[in-house]
């Protein structure tokens, strides 16, 4: 497509959020994710595939909110090469991928109150889950620039609390 065409349809058109908007110039350093759900939601929402708008997927059952911004990084997929990483690190062999974009908790110490929003964030480790014999693991990462956690360059730098947080959310 003609570049032009491209920017002046952008003006009239959201871009698909998976599709349609771009990792980032310094991925996989600092990446752009897309955010579908933030702390205070008690509804679970995700894009949907076909239109890119965010769509109400279920209640949370429980009074457990998700600890951390979530969403997911454009331009990725949760496929073969993710699952034959499940299975090399789990020996669980029985284990595909979700089909879905790669998911990222983004820790931040900003109030950050809905979603549908793009931000940069710094990847500082992961989750392995397997949820019905898919691979769908958690990328953890920092809001880039955060003035708390903006320092934090592994997950060793978090404090327990913090990953058992986020493994509580995932477990339940």
């Amino acid at each position: 497509m003609d570049p032009i065409v491209g920017k002046l349809m952008g003006l009239r058109y959201k871009s698909h959020p998976w599709h349609g908007i771009d990792l980032g110039d310094d991925a996989p350093e600092v990446v752009t994710c897309f955010i579908e759900m933030v702390p205070t939601d008690t509804v679970k929402y995700e894009v949907d595939k076909v239109s890119g708008y965010l769509k109400l997927d279920r209640p949370q059952k429980y009074s457990n909110v998700v600890p951390a911004l979530y969403g997911f990084l454009p331009q990725t997929f949760c496929g073969d090469l993710v699952s034959d990483l499940a299975k090399e690190r789990t020996g669980i062999e029985d284990v595909k991928g979700d089909g879905d974009p790669l998911d990222i908790c983004i820790l931040t110490e900003k109030e950050i109150t809905h979603g549908d929003i793009i931000v940069e964030a710094k990847p500082i480790g992961g989750i392995r889950l397997i949820d019905n014999d898919e691979a769908d693991d958690k990328i953890i990462a920092v809001l880039n620039n955060d003035a708390v956690y903006g320092e934090y360059k592994d997950i060793c730098d978090c404090p327990a609390l913090i990953i058992d947080r986020l493994k509580h959310y995932f477990l339940i």
